[in-house]
């Protein structure tokens, strides 16, 4: 980002909540939306593509800054779908670009169904879609024990269950493992919310694969190169089947757009680039 860049932030009252946003650059709009990922953790990515975009970042309803009038409300793709809209209706902007990543590209898929006339293009990267693979029932129990663990604190069945990998230093000897260490009171609350109120409706939603064909905008289904074998590369491949094209690989993994913005930002402007011209108007191949 140059240094004459300035960064505008403001909230937004929806229904059932206000959100927190922010815009920052100039030219082609994309917007840069994660779930349980907010704002902060899109910002060094979003200073990288403002020289030549407009760029629009926000926290999730329910998350960080973004306040629910009810807390312990459920947070679904549908709701942040119709979040994302109302802010592209306040601003006065679109058809945008979305990048979304996790929860977020299944947010900006949502988006896509429900209004297509304000997306261009939706960059999907790495929704974890259990409805397009097999046996979604027993991943959604495997879902439900995942969230059941984390409420009970049990932190090495948890790791386990979420299929992430602890480090030798903390692996159990013969005894329970110890919780991490206190985090920061508001992401514990956040990642508290992804669990109770975020992921069930995440990743229980069901594309609609013939309107997403079928609207104006590209539907481009990202997957990380260090992503192989994950559950979120299968539910990427397995929808980047139904859309009838192949994934589009993105350098890192899950969450390489925050762990390495600056690997990861010429990368998705060759995305959103190849993506400019309306579906419509490219040429098709026989």
């Amino acid at each position: 980002m140059s240094p004459a860049t300035t960064v505008t932030a403001d909230h937004l009252k929806v229904p059932d909540a206000t959100l927190y946003y922010e815009v920052r650059g100039r030219g082609p709009l994309v917007v840069l939306v994660g779930a349980p990922m907010h704002a902060a953790h899109f910002a060094p990515l979003a200073d990288l593509l403002a020289d030549d975009h407009t760029v629009l970042t926000t926290d999730p309803r329910g998350v960080n800054r973004s306040s629910l009038d009810e807390p312990g409300q459920d947070s679904t793709p549908q709701k942040r779908a119709d979040d994302l809209s109302r802010l592209l209706t306040h601003l006065d902007a679109g058809p945008a670009a979305v990048f979304g990543s996790s929860g977020g590209a299944v947010t900006a898929l949502a988006l896509a169904v429900a209004h297509p006339e304000q997306v261009r293009t939706v960059i999907a990267h790495e929704p974890p879609l259990n409805r397009l693979l097999d046996d979604p029932e027993k991943r959604d129990v495997a879902v439900e024990d995942i969230i059941a663990t984390y409420v009970s604190g049990d932190w090495a069945k948890f790791m386990i269950n979420a299929n992430i990998p602890m480090p030798e230093s903390e692996e159990p000897a013969g005894g329970p493992a110890e919780a991490p260490a206190e985090p920061d009171p508001q992401e514990a609350a956040d990642e508290r919310f992804w669990f109770l109120h975020e992921m069930r409706a995440t990743t229980r939603w069901e594309p609609d694969i013939a309107a997403l064909r079928a609207g104006p905008g590209s539907v481009v289904v990202g997957i990380g190169e260090e992503s192989a074998g994950q559950l979120c590369d299968h539910a990427s491949t397995a929808l980047a089947a139904a859309l009838g094209t192949r994934p589009t690989y993105f350098p890192g993994g899950h969450i390489a757009f925050a762990d390495d913005p600056a690997g990861f930002a010429p990368r998705l402007r060759e995305v959103l680039r190849e993506n400019e011209v309306p579906r419509e108007s490219r040429a098709t191949t026989p």
